[in-house]
């Protein structure tokens, strides 16, 4: 493909990109493939010869279409990642263009410094402690990730080695393997499954506590495990606490716990990756009463801040323990302006990264503070209008408080009918929702993720939810039995299956992520 060609099929591919987008409600939001769909219908092997692009595009709706679930679809309440607007698809197609491997300053220089100066900007749109930004007093700053199951894994990692390297200069004589067997980590029974993950890769234990009658992890409650486990010979040095559960959008009390772990010499990480981006708003950030003691946050704006996947960011309050614990400097990286910005290869877990803060840039300029304010306050007032019908109807029961832009409810009569419901709505595939699982109690979600979500579209998905009761309540004997099941629901159409787990935990599909 010659320069001519890209402008054309170029321009082709924008406006297909701008027809989808605009026309997606036209859209099934799930598909109707079974595995193994595209090896029936492509070749075994490549093609021998060049083809004409002009083939190429016409098979997009012919092969990939179909096998497509449509996430910015206003019909799609699933999952929370789905931001997505012109802006930072245009960052995206300047990124691949300029294709940089920004690992340090002196590979591009503006990668390094556009990522510095946004990340400080969305600090500062969400009122985070100066500490956290690169124009702040200290040594910390901002670094874009790609998902927040890879910035928890980073931090885990660094209050690991942070800690290996406190108790080896306290007590010379013992060896890292056996302080590595004594660590252990905290999080609140409502984690995101990447959480528990991580403890996995870095080969630490991962205690799950148990969180309030809101889903909150309090303070009383950690101070119990700490001491638990250091009458035990454990060495507590991690919590991760949660703005914004994936399960219920709660939010841990880090209020409480931020005195214990500055007392205990405990890294405090708060994962704030979808609930984050409302702290925009200065009505929301009183669920960041006690940030100043964490030593790390993030937030995914592609999850909530109209920037596509993938673009995670985290800030941290001293960046050396990011460097001491992944500095690897091999001469043939090392560049004359050394120690006076950031090389980011020292901030991450690979070496290569991509020029992702272009797209942040171009979302913040397009849309400005106010403009991000507005579209979270606007999705935040669908749930509401959303919990409205859910309540007025009253065949169902809100299980959670409704803080953001997701709701948790099911049908009053219990467990079984609200899995049959769900099997319903995905039978009749008109929009898309997961549940989730928690103290016995199944219920489902329903989150405002797409950007074109307007009020008829929210009336629309409890018109099909309602018409979906319906015909599961006529169809069922009042006398079931109300039984506890948890339910993995696969993308996108196979009904829901029991597998009896009863733990006190949320169960559902993952960030990301």
């Amino acid at each position: 493909m010659n320069a001519e060609e890209f402008r054309k099929y170029g321009r082709q591919m924008v406006d297909y990109i701008a027809d989808y987008l605009e026309n997606i409600r036209e859209r099934e939001v799930v598909h109707k493939v079974t595995p193994g769909y595209l090896k029936k219908l492509l070749p075994n092997e490549a093609p021998e010869n060049p083809e004409d692009f002009a083939e190429v595009f016409k098979d997009i709706d012919k092969f990939i279409m179909p096998g497509v679930t449509h996430w910015h679809s206003p019909y799609f309440h699933g999952y929370f990642a789905a931001g997505n607007t012109y802006p930072s698809i245009l960052g995206d197609m300047l990124s691949d263009a300029i294709g940089c491997i920004g690992f340090s300053w002196a590979t591009s220089p503006a990668c390094t410094e556009l990522e510095v100066i946004t990340t400080d900007w969305l600090g500062k749109m969400l009122a985070l402690p100066e500490e956290f930004l690169h124009c702040g007093p200290g040594n910390g700053g901002g670094v874009i990730q790609s998902t927040a199951s890879e910035t928890v894994f980073l931090c885990l990692l660094a209050a690991r080695n942070k800690i290996v390297d406190k108790v080896k200069k306290e007590s010379p004589d013992i060896e890292e393997k056996d302080i590595l067997s004594k660590l252990v980590g905290y999080s609140t029974d409502q984690a995101n499954s990447s959480v528990h993950r991580a403890a996995l890769l870095g080969a630490v234990r991962m205690h799950k506590l148990n969180s309030d009658a809101n889903f909150s992890l309090r303070g009383e409650t950690l101070t119990e495990a700490i001491e638990k486990d250091k009458k035990e010979g454990l060495i507590p040095f991690f919590l991760c606490a949660s703005l914004g559960t994936t399960g219920t959008c709660a939010f841990d009390n880090i209020e409480e716990l931020g005195p214990i772990c500055e007392a205990e010499n405990i890294w405090m990480h708060i994962d704030a990756a979808y609930a984050g981006s409302a702290f925009v708003c200065p009505e929301y950030r009183k669920y960041m009463k006690g940030i100043q003691y964490a030593e790390t946050f993030s937030v995914n704006p592609h999850k909530w801040m109209l920037v596509n996947f993938d673009l995670s960011v985290m800030w941290i309050k001293n960046s050396s323990y990011l460097v001491d614990a992944f500095n690897v400097d091999p001469i043939y990286l090392r560049h004359t302006n050394e120690g006076k910005v950031p090389d980011y290869r020292h901030w991450q877990i690979p070496l290569g990264r991509r020029f992702r803060s272009l797209k942040l840039w171009f979302m913040l300029r397009s849309y400005g503070v106010s403009g991000v304010q507005n579209y979270i306050r606007k999705h935040c007032q669908l749930a509401k209008d959303f919990e409205k019908l859910i309540l007025d109807d009253g065949r169902f029961e809100i299980t959670s408080e409704t803080v953001m832009g997701l709701v948790c409810f099911r049908l009053k009569k219990g467990n079984k009918l609200t899995e049959k419901l769900l099997s319903e709505i995905l039978e009749d595939g008109k929009i898309y929702m997961i549940p989730a699982f928690s103290r016995g109690t199944y219920f489902l979600r329903l989150a405002v993720v797409a950007e074109r979500t307007t009020t008829d579209d929210i009336q629309y998905s409890y018109d099909v939810i309602r018409r979906c009761a319906d015909k599961v309540l006529s169809s069922s004997v009042d006398s079931e039995a109300d039984e506890p099941v948890v339910v993995d629901i696969d993308l996108p159409r196979k009904k829901s299956s029991v597998n009896g787990d009863n733990r006190d935990t949320v169960r559902v599909n993952g960030h990301d992520k």
